[in-house]
């Protein structure tokens, strides 16, 4: 049936999505180095600014890279238009340590890692005539450039930048190729709120206010079928308890504990054989789901205008019985996945890839449900952990953010992988998007939408409910997200760290406050009145008259 169709190709596509749970970040790179131990002090108190290296060649403009600027030396212009072009030349001997073979006269100097301090670079690449110098980092992170604290000879009067390793092979290759390389320094300044995540706020909120909605529509109206088959007599009761809300599969304990093990496994997993290939994959699955979904949600729209075309039903091979609505719905759906996948490296495709998640999303959380505030709160609980881990301490094991760099893609040679709701920085000239996995909209989604499952079923307002202090506080969980990412450099964020906190407690506290903890603890659903067992109690009391 065509029921059946949907459940299943939601439910597994569900089972997909909830494993990837990834924090927003920018992609201008990661910037390394814990400085704690390296206070500012006189000569080497700049602070830390991503340098923007625009190259030349030939006098034609070529590739861009970014760098970070070091604590010490001159500071760096921020408008394209006051920085020179100025020849570009490769130390001799590459790391610096010692003075100069080749004659400098104002040039940039492009240097190694290693050997010896940075601030021993930079003065001798000042003494020599270099006008700035840039500084080739041996690994492909951003690396901040700090001063000993025993260090005293600090009067440098020319900038320093770190370069990461591919950058400074490419500029190799360019130096290497060509007759004439320059380049051009510069720090733009990043606007302090990018509309960009504005927009992906009202969008991650949006789509749990549309999933609530519906999942809450879908609770009532199984609810008003299940009474009426009680009022029709003792034969239906039964059939009346077992109705339920159709097409809804309900989280347990055991899978909410379960699920950040299968996670964690799953995650290893894209991060040890993260390749082109892998995320080709993932795009394909991404489509299939992608497509289901949207199926899913112009189907339940549209019957709503057409309900003589939804529930007329016509037999298809191997699908059986499949509505007309969903027979003319499903080309389009299809070709629009397909045509995303085929051009999703155009700068537009975001569109797309937006559309398809957020049409996932909603199925999702029409068809997941959690039965009550214990199982969502050990499901947050244990996604919490997971966020933190995965983002922060599997550094130390990883020598590198294994979450971050799965969302990143950096192994595989793409953009990143799908499973990402994501909207261009459009005013921020760093460029680069701000990003938000399913999961941080998925998780907490399950929660918001059972409480307004729940307030329709018990009949409470908006004002005297829980679905809108519930929606406030995911919100509001959300924007502290995107305060704490652009107070820390852009480092990638775990959501989850600062959404289940806001999410749960408020939950948690208002039912303790209002006294009805206990039922949205275990029951979940509000008590009704059975009024075919009313009916009974009545007779029952005739008879004994």
């Amino acid at each position: 049936m065509d029921f059946q169709r949907h459940f299943l190709g939601g439910f597994s596509i569900c089972a997909l999505v909830l494993l990837l749970i990834f924090p927003s970040h920018v992609t201008a790179g990661d910037i390394v180095h814990h400085d704690d131990l390296t206070p500012k002090k006189p000569g080497c108190e700049n602070d830390f600014i991503l340098v923007k290296v625009q190259t030349w060649i030939d006098g034609k403009e070529a590739s861009e890279f970014v760098g970070v600027g070091a604590r010490f030396g001159a500071t760096i212009v921020s408008k394209e238009k006051n920085a020179n072009q100025t020849r570009l030349v490769l130390a001799n001997p590459r790391d610096c340590c010692s003075v100069p073979k080749n004659k400098l006269s104002g040039d940039i100097i492009m240097v190694d890692r290693g050997h010896c301090k940075f601030t021993t670079k930079a003065n001798i690449a000042e003494a020599a005539g270099a006008s700035a110098i840039l500084i080739v980092n041996n690994q492909k992170e951003l690396y901040k450039m700090v001063c000993d604290p025993d260090e005293t000879d600090l009067n440098i009067h020319i900038p320093a930048v770190m370069l990461p390793q591919d950058a400074g092979t490419s500029l190799e290759k360019m130096l290497i190729s060509n007759s004439s390389v320059s380049v051009q320094l510069y720090s733009p300044l990043r606007p302090p709120v990018d509309i960009a995540e504005v927009f992906l706020w009202l969008m991650a909120v949006g789509t749990i206010l549309c999933s609530s909605f519906w999942s809450a529509w879908s609770a009532r109206e199984a609810a008003i079928e299940q009474d009426k088959l009680l009022k029709d007599g003792a034969d239906d009761i039964q059939n009346a308890e077992d109705i339920g809300s159709p097409g809804v599969v309900y989280i347990n304990m055991a899978s909410a504990v379960l699920f950040v093990v299968v996670a964690s496994c799953f995650l290893i997993l894209l991060y040890k054989l993260m390749s082109y290939w892998f995320i080709e994959l993932l795009v394909v699955l991404f489509c299939i789901g992608g497509a289901e979904g949207l199926q899913t949600c112009l189907v339940a729209l549209l019957s709503r205008c057409f309900k003589q075309i939804g529930e007329s039903y016509v037999k298809v091979p191997f699908f059986g019985a499949v509505s007309y609505l969903t027979v003319a719905v499903s080309p389009f759906c299809i070709a629009f996945a397909v045509v995303w996948a085929v051009y999703r490296n155009v700068s537009f495709a975001w569109i797309g890839q937006d559309v398809l998640g957020i049409a996932l999303i909603i199925t999702v959380l029409q068809i997941v449900h959690i039965p009550n505030l214990k199982v969502g709160t050990v499901l947050l609980s244990c996604a919490f952990l997971y966020d933190i881990f995965w983002v922060f301490v599997s550094k130390k094991v990883f020598n590198e953010s294994v979450m971050i760099v799965v969302a990143r893609g950096d192994k595989s040679g793409e953009d990143g992988i799908p499973m990402l709701l994501k909207i261009p920085r459009m005013f921020d000239p760093w460029g680069g998007y701000s990003i938000i996995g399913f999961g941080d909209i998925l998780l907490p989604g399950l929660v918001v939408a059972f409480s307004l499952r729940y307030d329709w079923l018990a009949n409470k307002s908006l004002r005297v409910g829980y679905f809108l202090p519930a929606m406030l506080a995911y919100g509001s969980g959300l924007l502290i997200t995107y305060v704490a990412l652009n107070l820390m450099d852009g480092h990638g964020q775990p959501a989850l760290l600062y959404i289940v906190p806001f999410t749960l407690g408020t939950l948690l506290t208002l039912g303790k406050k209002r006294g009805d903890l206990g039922i949205l603890w275990t029951k979940g659903e509000p008590q009704r009145v059975c009024p075919h067992a009313h009916l009974l109690i009545n007779d029952d009391l005739s008879d004994e008259k």
